[in-house]
């Protein structure tokens, strides 16, 4: 079902369903930190950590979690670059337009099929990653030198982490396994969740999560998840399911955290030591900065892959400092192109100043009030809601009714999130606006373009995973 299964079966044959558990642990481990080149040595060199060493030392569970998090900002769904999340669904929305000329993008134009590697990539490269969360739980659940504060963060991370992933993965494929084990027999034979069931077990993990996590972060940069990191995710899930008392309450956990002040400087929201910043990535190297600037900045036109969609720069209100700030006009003197400058490097600087931001406070204010809202609690609704308009230069709102209110929530969440892991292309999912936004502006979107095909290779492999989605 996942990709380590199928290599698996590559490499391995039939002896791959008789790994132990100490084997599966070990195959995981190094998957994570990158530094086996086969799958199962007979002979471990003696550089090579056992897979009981590493759950025996802080600091080797560490690296671990380290690798995972590297893994996450390089590949799959969160990763910044022309195959991650944000750009491809930006693509498949209406924030991107496509430039590069050497080859086409099917996101771009909504005609994804079962055999297109992009789909293919982030439905692997994510359950990559969560077998090596579930490979660091297993681990620990048999250590005993491992402190358990220590062994608390480190579940809560990796349960987070598994929660994350999910998330994103329903929302892009619908029903899909919801895989907690690093048993390859289970794994082969795993069958697609209903979204209803996949959302219980995300909302499990993270509550989970957020009785292990430390309330403060245990490294720093904010680039290890602490409570608020599940707690701001858990808000998100939340008001994903309509459960809006209970997404007000974990949003406001976040606000009220004082670990996090806001800022009103919008060229200081995505700096690496912004104080609204919940949860991060850190580059590669010390001079190294996002991946995203190095994506999206171009200083001459046309833009070598993506600019923004000329749409979505228009549509900013009048005096909104958002576009002034965090977008960037490029002309030849003919023709103009805009690309997001919310990062603002592009290159490497003598010490990085900018990390790949997931999860920032904005985001937090804007689902409390739209959860208050629809709680019929207008005032609390338009208070969270003028934070946003007002810290981007604009006047409070003239909404009124719940109708009004929530239209104006929908409207700034698409000026304040734009180009940042799909939350345009899952707010107009959610709120069912998909059809009638997208089938005016994109000349290939069909109805059944709100789910992605599940990677034909993968149907092959365990035809459990039938049928596939409509459409496909």
């Amino acid at each position: 079902m996942i990709k380590i299964r199928t290599v698996f079966k590559k490499r391995l044959g039939k002896s791959a369903k008789a790994l132990t558990t100490p084997n599966r642990l070990l195959l995981a481990l190094c998957l994570t930190l990158g530094s086996c080149d086969s799958f199962v040595e007979v002979d471990l060199p003696a550089s090579q950590l056992t897979a009981q060493t590493v759950f025996e030392d802080t600091g080797t569970v560490n690296a671990a979690m380290a690798g995972l998090y590297a893994k996450m900002r390089d590949g799959g769904v969160l990763n910044g670059s022309s195959s991650g999340g944000s750009c491809s669904l930006g693509l498949y929305a209406d924030e991107l337009d496509y430039y590069y000329p050497y080859s086409p993008s099917y996101f771009y134009t909504n005609s994804l099929f079962a055999g297109e590697s992009g789909v293919g990539d982030i439905w692997n490269k994510s359950y990559n990653q969560i077998y090596s969360a579930n490979a660091v739980m297993e681990g620990l659940e048999n250590s005993t030198a491992i402190a358990a504060a220590d062994k608390n963060q480190f579940q809560g991370e990796a349960l987070f982490v598994r929660a994350l992933l999910h998330f994103y993965l329903v929302n892009l494929y619908g029903a899909v396994p919801y895989i907690t084990t690093t048993d390859y027999t289970q794994n082969s034979k795993v069958t697609r969740l209903p979204v209803n069931e996949v959302y219980g077990l995300i909302v499990t993990d993270l509550n989970k999560a957020v009785g292990l996590l430390a309330e403060d972060y245990v490294a720093p940069g904010r680039i290890r998840p602490n409570r608020s990191t599940a707690s701001a995710l858990l808000a998100r899930v939340y008001l994903y399911m309509g459960l809006y008392a209970e997404a007000s309450n974990a949003a406001s956990a976040v606000i009220n955290n004082p670990l996090y002040v806001w800022e009103s400087d919008l060229d200081k929201i995505f700096l690496k030591d912004s104080s609204t910043t919940i949860w991060q990535f850190m580059p590669n190297t010390p001079d190294s900065n996002t991946i995203e600037g190095s994506l999206y900045i171009f200083i001459s036109g046309p833009p070598n892959i993506v600019g923004l969609q000329p749409e979505l720069v228009h549509a900013f209100e009048a005096g909104d400092q958002r576009k002034a700030h965090w977008v960037t006009e490029v002309t030849d003197g003919v023709s103009i192109w805009y690309h997001a400058s919310k990062y603002k490097e592009q290159y490497p600087t003598v010490s990085s100043v900018e990390y790949s931001i997931v999860l920032r406070l904005a985001e937090q204010y804007l689902i409390r009030a739209e959860a208050r809202a629809y709680q019929g609690e207008l005032i609390g609704a338009k208070e969270d809601l003028n934070l946003i308009r007002t810290t981007a230069g604009l006047a409070p709102t003239t909404a009124v009714t719940e109708v009004e209110i929530v239209a104006d929530i929908l409207e700034q969440r698409r000026f304040e999130l734009f180009t940042e892991f799909g939350q345009r292309f899952f707010d107009l999912k959610r709120t069912g606006k998909l059809d009638q936004t997208l089938s005016t502006s994109k000349v290939g979107w069909n109805t059944t373009d709100a789910l992605w095909p599940l990677p034909a290779l993968e149907l092959n492999s365990n035809p459990n995973l039938n049928p596939q989605n409509p459409g496909y």
